[in-house]
């Protein structure tokens, strides 16, 4: 059995003339980040590899979500190819992690994330909500057999309110 976690990136902000890659999150994502992290804490087991896109506030996100969930920062790792908005690379990644991993969480960006989630869960999500948090298993041992899966849960901050 495969657990997937799925995250897009917090709220960012438009403020600063920035390159998107560059863009941090603004104060509404930073409190959402750390809100989802505290809420699935109780929800899920903890993912034995965390990677995240590179940009600013996918790694911003990754961090305030391991912070409530008690995970060290080291142990985020950061892959270029997650700056993704196809579905295409995440797609690769997924597909590609070590057998030996069971629970992979992945945080990324829109429309990767909606397309994804609605090609191998089993719950249609029209748009992954900025902060959101989806958990899909699949009923496999080698990640690049995966099919289509369970979606156990989607959750977004707005439900916490």
């Amino acid at each position: 059995m495969k657990t997937l976690y799925l995250v897009r990136h917090a709220k960012s902000s438009w403020e600063f003339d920035l390159d998107d890659h560059m863009r941090p999150l603004n104060q509404r994502g930073l409190e959402d980040a750390a809100k989802m992290g505290v809420f699935i804490r109780e929800k899920i087991s903890i993912p034995q590899r965390i990677v995240s896109s590179d940009a600013v506030r996918a790694k911003s996100t990754a961090v305030l979500y391991l912070k409530e969930l008690g995970i060290p920062e080291e142990r985020l790792e950061l892959d270029p190819r997650l700056y993704d908005f196809t579905g295409n690379q995440l797609h690769t990644v997924i597909k590609s992690c070590d057998n030996r991993i069971d629970r992979l969480m992945i945080f990324g960006h829109n429309h990767a994330l909606t397309y994804w989630v609605n090609q191998y869960g089993n719950k249609i999500i029209d748009n992954v909500s900025t902060a959101a948090f989806i958990a899909i298993t699949f009923d496999v041992d080698d990640w690049s057999a995966i099919k289509k899966g369970e979606t156990v849960l989607y959750v977004k901050p707005k439900q916490l309110n």
